[in-house]
Formats: C-alpha cells, structure tokens, sequence
C-alpha cells in the first residue's frame, strides 16, 4: 500500500491508524511561531464512526487505505434502512440511516450516488455535488422584494429546510450545493 504523510492529509483521504481505516473530516496545517510545524486533524473511524481530534508531525508516515468505490442509486427507504440498486447487477444494497451523512437529506428517489466501502463494508454514501429540487412549502414572495441577503425558510420535495431569498416561491426548482446545503440559483428549464 502506498504511504503518506500527514502534511498530505487532504479531507476525504482515507489512512490506516492501529489497523484502523480512518477519514480525514478536517485538517488544519499550523506553522506556530516559535516551535515546529504539526497538522491538526479531525479524523473519524470509517467502521464504528468515532471521531477524534490529533495534532501530527508533518512527516509522521501513515498506510493509504484502498476504498472501493461503487456508483448506486438511490431506491428508498423503510424506516432506518435506504436501499440502494446495483445499475449493473441490480441487486439492492440496504444501508442503515447513520452511514448516509448530513448531504442525503437533499436526495431523492432515482439520484445516483457513490458508495464508499473498506472491506466489504461500507462507510459512507457520496451524494452529488449540486442537486435540483422543487419548493414544497415557503411564504409567498414578494413582487419586487429583491433586498439582497434577506432569507426566508424554504421545505424542499426532499423534506429539507434551507434558507432561500424572498423572491423563491412554492413549485419552483432550484439548485442546492449538497457540501453546505446553501440555495446557488433558480434552474434554468
């Protein structure tokens, strides 16, 4: 396996600590002033989810951990289980709630995805980087009202709730970045 070293720690690289696979949720290279350089990392347990906060040497060697990667998409869920389709062999993959992550609540039925697994087993679902879904419910928007940076509450189909401008009404489609879940604009149909 190939070996890094933390100052090569990016977010999502996966490295083995004590056997362990472990994900990089944050890094943060510090250069204090008087002393040597280290890297803060917030890392997380890819099999039990743990997450733990430790400050590296730079140069401190580390395994790089071989993640499979597989595309599925979306089916549904019943209760805490979500069933994924295999597109080549289309067989279901049913992932419990707590290794989907924050970005899933902007997913809908039929999106395709990325499964992350180590082992056999996986860790993490990756979602599209930018999704478009339709306004469920929002207060109606005012003619005119173009103040800039002033939100309101929107639900999405997906049953989300970000914060859109004034000018958003129900039934239009716009486009969210799934990393901070912020509105980036109407869709263009």
């Amino acid at each position: 396996m190939p070996t890094i070293t933390a100052g090569d720690f990016r977010k999502g690289m996966i490295f083995e600590m004590d056997g362990k696979p472990m994900l990089v949720v944050d890094f943060q290279h510090v250069k204090p002033g008087k002393g040597a350089a280290f890297v803060r990392t917030k890392y997380k347990n890819v099999i039990t989810g743990t997450i733990r906060e430790e400050s590296f040497n730079p140069s401190a060697k580390f395994e790089q951990v071989a993640v499979e990667r597989k595309n599925a998409e979306y089916s549904y869920n019943d209760g805490d289980l979500y069933y994924f389709m295999d597109p080549e062999t289309y067989d279901m993959v049913p992932l419990n709630k707590d290794v989907l992550g924050d970005a899933f609540q902007f997913v809908k039925e039929n999106t395709m995805c990325s499964l992350l697994s180590y082992k056999g087993s996986v860790f993490t679902v990756e979602v599209p980087n930018f999704v478009d879904l339709v306004v469920t419910e929002t207060e109606p928007g005012v003619k005119g009202d173009t103040a800039t940076n002033v939100t309101k509450s929107a639900t999405l189909e997906t049953g989300a709730v970000i914060k859109v401008p004034l000018f958003i009404n129900e039934g239009e489609k716009i486009q969210i970045d799934t990393r901070t879940g912020e509105y980036l604009g109407r869709c263009k149909e």
